[in-house]
């Protein structure tokens, strides 16, 4: 992605000329001395001893700016806990594994729960908040930086990257998304292409230039776990506990922070990382259920800035959406065709038609709860009503490394 153009609010930091990451990581060590980073990985089970995992970690052990690694593991049992943490002890770096279903863990969640704090259900949105948790209880880290495990391509350089727009102390950014080109032997991102871009564009048609939709639009993909960010600005966050994570996390990073402090970066020169299956006859599983997800927190997000939401207009959303897919769908066959990758239309059909059921779900559960109750509490506020949670947090990540 080779270009200097920037567009929208906020500002795209490109990836120009050759790889650079020895520079990125001297002066990164040199930043880290008066602010400390933390590398948050959430991971499940499933990607133990995978071969993006082992890649990861191979890397990892160069990252020597890092101050901690913070590892959640989801779904583990007994004999997963005790591979995750023989995978991970070879890293150099101080490294700390959350057991997010082991007993100690699993008893902070309820001590949360008699404290009538929000929480979630296991996922990715929970792994990460319990992660940023454990980093905000540690109190060390200045920033924080986020990648998923499943990323075929990892590299020194992407993390680098990640870490450098917020790590410089010149440069004023508390928040940067990154980005890379999609593609393998053809183009990749369906939600990204067939149902995130189509339909914020479809409602920017609807509801004109709304400062959140423009927020949106500016990123070139706002649905990546790739994130650092100021850990100040964390505590200020209230993450989704659904598929909707990094919808969510946007928007609340839309409300938190002036669109001088957000930058969005290039990582490297190709991404490439699990593909989920779309499950277009079940809503509630696949890329199916992470559409509808991502839907509806878009949804609840232009309703808490005070836009009437109602059957009409979701029919209208719809009837533009289709047209906007139809057009989004003919731009990537030309894509794919220059650049001599294949494309399978029929595919891509079944995409976009899957992900307007998508929408469509999200629009009825939105009318019966408009509200929900996904959204995990900010670790500021359970700061403020439960101060034991954040030590307790620690002591059971603590006594889990230990045994």
């Amino acid at each position: 992605m080779a270009d200097i153009f920037q567009d929208g609010p906020v500002a795209t930091l490109h990836r120009l000329g050759g790889d650079n990451t020895e520079r990125l990581e001297r002066e990164l060590l040199e930043f880290s001395k008066t602010g400390p980073i933390a590398l948050v990985l959430p991971c499940h089970a499933d990607e133990l001893d995978t071969p993006a995992l082992n890649r990861i970690i191979a890397e990892l052990a160069h990252a020597e700016y890092l101050e901690e690694i913070v590892v959640g593991i989801d779904g583990a049992d007994a004999a997963a806990w005790a591979r995750a943490k023989q995978l991970f002890e070879v890293l150099p770096q101080k490294t700390r594994l959350l057991w997010n279903d082991g007993p100690r863990v699993t008893e902070v969640l309820r001590w949360l729960s008699r404290a009538e704090v929000q929480a979630a259900p296991a996922g990715k949105g929970r792994n990460l908040w319990l992660c940023f948790g454990y980093v905000i209880a540690r109190g060390s880290a200045r920033m924080v930086a986020a990648h998923d495990c499943d990323i075929h391509t990892f590299s020194r350089e992407m993390l680098a990257r990640l870490c450098y727009p917020v790590a410089h102390p010149g440069f004023g950014f508390d928040f940067c998304k990154g980005f890379s080109a999609r593609f393998s032997d053809r183009i990749h991102g369906r939600v990204m292409r067939l149902l995130f871009t189509p339909l914020v564009r479809s409602l920017q048609s609807l509801l004109g230039p709304l400062e959140f939709l423009t927020f949106l639009d500016s990123f070139r993909y706002p649905i990546g776990g790739e994130v650092s960010i100021d850990t100040g600005i964390l505590r200020q966050v209230r993450i989704p506990g659904d598929w909707g994570v990094e919808t969510g996390m946007m928007a609340e990073i839309f409300r938190i922070c002036p669109p001088a402090a957000v930058c969005q970066i290039d990582l490297a020169g190709r991404y490439d990382h699990k593909h989920r299956e779309l499950s277009p006859a079940d809503p509630g599983r696949g890329l199916n259920k992470m559409a509808r997800d991502i839907a509806l927190r878009i949804f609840r997000s232009l309703a808490g800035q005070g836009v009437k939401l109602d059957p009409p207009f979701f029919e209208s959303t719809l009837e533009l959406f289709a047209r906007t897919v139809e057009a989004t769908m003919r731009f990537s066959a030309a894509d794919a065709g220059v650049n001599g990758l294949s494309y399978n239309r029929s595919e891509e059909e079944l995409a976009a038609s899957t992900f307007a059921g998508s929408i469509r779900t999200a629009a009825h559960d939105y009318l019966i709860d408009p509200f929900g109750d996904s959204e995990l509490t900010d670790w500021g506020t359970i700061e403020a009503v439960a101060p034991e949670i954040l030590p307790d947090l620690l002591d059971a990540v603590c006594a889990d490394a230990r045994n």
